[in-house]
């Protein structure tokens, strides 16, 4: 899952980047209001939620979220803010907001918010399978065969999303931009690291790999039960 942070307080944005980023959220920030704007025209399929602050210098976080409901009526605006009252409220959710969090806010609290819109916007799936293996994202569990495996959080995140696309070719570059910050850029290869290591935890010896190498474009899991 990709999340952008528009706020001009680095001490937040860097705050929220390392807790979501231990989440195994993917996250980038923009420090102002165009550069947010920017960032979510040209990637707006690549982010599954947007965490915005209503004072930006640039354009305000009212003007970004309008903006991006002209292109998405759907993907989820959280707005971050220390303004309080009411009629603040009623204007961000008019605007396009799904949320609105005040400032102070609790880590454990926005992420709730944030886990509540992601169910809602993928629907109500929480389950998914295949060949013996099983995944949770309400208990953050998978299963072999009914007994638990210890995954690292981008392990469970890599996991997620290639079973949320059972039987579609994942492409590289995709999952770099889904599961990874956008640093790594071009480099693909941790993508191997990760997936031998799935499959060294989840693989059955002696059978083939649930997770077939697509060769030069990327992986998938077969669409098998």
């Amino acid at each position: 899952m990709r999340i952008l942070i528009a706020e001009d307080e680095t001490a937040i944005s860097g705050f929220l980047k390392e807790g979501l980023e231990e989440e195994g959220f993917a996250v980038d920030i923009a420090g102002n209001g165009r550069r947010a704007i920017e960032m979510a025209i040209e990637n707006i399929d690549e982010y599954d939620i947007f965490l915005l602050d209503w004072m930006l210098p640039g354009m305000s976080g009212i003007e970004i979220c309008r903006n991006i409901r002209k292109i998405n009526k759907t993907v989820p605006i959280i707005f971050l803010t220390a303004k309080d009252t009411v009629d603040d409220t009623v204007f961000a959710l008019e605007a396009g907001a799904n949320d609105f969090l005040k400032k102070p806010f609790a880590f454990v609290e926005l992420l709730a918010r944030i886990n509540v819109l992601l169910r809602n916007k993928l629907g109500e799936q929480t389950t998914f399978e295949t060949e013996g293996i099983s995944l949770n994202t309400e208990v953050h569990q998978v299963l072999k065969y009914g007994k638990p495996v210890d995954l690292t959080q981008k392990e469970f995140a890599l996991l997620e999303y290639l079973l949320r696309n059972k039987g579609y070719v994942c492409r590289r570059t995709r999952i770099i931009e889904k599961i990874w910050d956008i640093h790594f850029d071009k480099d693909t290869s941790v993508i191997d690291v990760f997936i031998n290591s799935l499959r060294k935890k989840l693989d059955v010896p002696g059978h083939d790999s649930f997770i077939q190498t697509i060769r030069g474009v990327g992986y998938r899991i077969n669409n098998k039960t």
